[in-house]
């Protein structure tokens, strides 16, 4: 037996090798590894253990983890099911990387991904195994709707994650046939100047005036990407009216409809499936993060009648550990009814997040959908939106971002972790697991409001005496 407060190999105490991690693996980090780095800037913690919506930084710290991986995490860190599954795996002595020979890991994992489709997709659904990231089956999606439909031009949405993918998969053939259509997303923050369902009327007939405005020789899109929440811009929920006017308009015109549920998907929203929400049924379903049960693993599904030929082989792919821990947590999702439970808990904190917006003046917005919520922050009194001379220099004082950046700070000082979304890095956006508990969604609350109410006593204290609220 070690002794105690020792390593198994007999070396320092684990308490201080841990607060040796805390101090010099973030000095460390910069001078190793290249500056892509976005949560490491803003959450200087070194996490050492982590269950459920708890992670311990080594510095002892206990932090209640609202990020999960980016929506990676639907059960939390470490959950049972999935450590059992992958130890099941490790001890049977099967293969870890087979490509795309089929397995008895894989083909569980396909019948429990094909059990929690809606059934009009799922009774001829075709599953496609691609590249474990979430510009990888976007990219897959999209060589897959230019295969089957000929043509070339895919139309995507501003400000969402996946359109630079789609736009630069879509950059090939003739030159009239790849312009890219970056549609506005319905949004209160419309460019029309009007939201609510008026602005989503107005984005629907733009994105149909494009479908319809063709030059002589230039043919239809091939598909048209788009998320049922858009995730990064915001934490925008698309009114389903709209979505199911999407899928209307694309289908009259035989323009393939892929669906992005890279972060929507198993039950984060409060459905399994993000579209269950408007009943709209796409051609194509993109999944990644939470499909794998914390592990790489990314796949796109689509009708069994959009005919691909023999393109789209992707070498990284077939990785039994990560369809074990995604088959584990796709079948505990349904079984336990996790979706159900983030609908009714989501609904309960998005209420109690609305009363922010009416107490404290830095708060503008509160949006959301199951555990997929976003508080928007907004400027300070009479604060400019951005530098006068439109560049884009971080979080300036005085900005939304800067608000939102100081949101997130007092957070983590108070021992809760949260992201950040939107085009200018203003809105905080809480992803908690799905197994979270209302004890813990509670305590969540209590120290993000107590972390709102530091800034917006911040902002009161230099706020010119008669200044105008900031327009939401």
């Amino acid at each position: 037996m070690p002794t105690a407060g020792k390593d198994a190999a007999g070396g320092a105490p684990s308490s201080a090798r841990a607060r040796t991690a805390q101090d010099s693996a973030p000095k460390r980090q910069p001078a190793r590894e290249s500056a892509a780095r976005t949560y490491a800037r803003a959450l200087p913690v070194v996490p050492v253990r982590a269950r459920g919506l708890t992670i311990e930084g080594a510095d002892g710290r206990r932090y209640l983890d609202c990020v999960s991986g980016g929506g990676a995490l639907a059960l939390g860190h470490n959950h049972p099911v999935v450590l059992e599954a992958i130890r099941k795996v490790l001890d049977s002595g099967a293969p870890l990387q087979v490509m795309d020979l089929t397995t008895p890991v894989e083909d569980a994992f396909v019948t429990e991904l094909l059990h929690t489709l809606p059934p009009g997709l799922a009774d001829h659904a075709r599953v496609r195994f691609c590249g474990p990231s979430g510009t990888g089956p976007v990219a897959t999606a999209v060589e897959l709707v230019r295969a089957a439909t000929g043509r070339n031009r895919v139309i995507t949405f501003t400000g969402t994650h996946h359109r630079a993918t789609a736009e630069a998969c879509a950059g090939h053939g003739d030159a009239c046939d790849t312009r890219p259509a970056r549609l506005p997303y319905p949004q209160d923050h419309c460019p029309f100047g009007v939201g609510g369902e008026r602005g989503a009327e107005l984005a629907a007939l733009w994105a149909e005036s494009v479908l319809d405005d063709r030059r002589p020789g230039e043919r239809l899109p091939a598909g048209m990407v788009l998320e049922p929440v858009h995730s990064e811009g915001g934490v925008l929920p698309a009114p389903d009216a709209w979505m199911r006017r999407m899928r209307r308009s694309t289908a009259e015109r035989s323009v393939l409809l892929i669906a992005d549920e890279t972060e929507t998907g198993v039950g984060r929203t409060g459905a399994f499936w993000a579209v269950e929400h408007s009943g709209v049924m796409p051609d194509v379903l993109v999944l990644s993060k939470s499909i794998g049960g914390s592990l790489p693993l990314a796949a796109v599904v689509h009708r069994g009648d959009v005919h691909t030929g023999e393109s789209g082989a992707h070498t990284f792919r077939g990785n039994q550990l990560a369809l074990a821990a995604g088959a584990a947590t796709l079948a505990h999702v349904r079984e336990h009814r996790l979706a159900e439970h983030a609908a009714v808990l989501g609904s309960r904190m998005l209420t109690r997040l609305r009363g922010l917006a009416e107490e404290f003046g830095c708060v503008g917005d509160v949006r959301g959908r199951g555990l997929m919520l976003g508080v928007e922050l907004v400027a300070p009194h009479g604060a400019r939106e951005t530098p006068a001379d439109g560049t884009d220099p971080g979080p300036a004082p005085g900005t939304a971002a800067e608000a939102a950046a100081a949101v997130q700070r007092e957070c983590l000082r108070r021992g809760l972790i949260v992201d950040l979304a939107g085009p200018s890095g203003n809105v905080v956006r809480l992803l908690p697991p799905l197994i979270v508990t209302e004890e813990q969604a509670s305590a969540v609350l209590d120290r993000l409001a107590d972390a709102v109410a530091a800034v917006d006593r911040s902002h009161a204290d230099h706020a010119p005496p008669h200044g105008a609220r900031a327009a939401r």
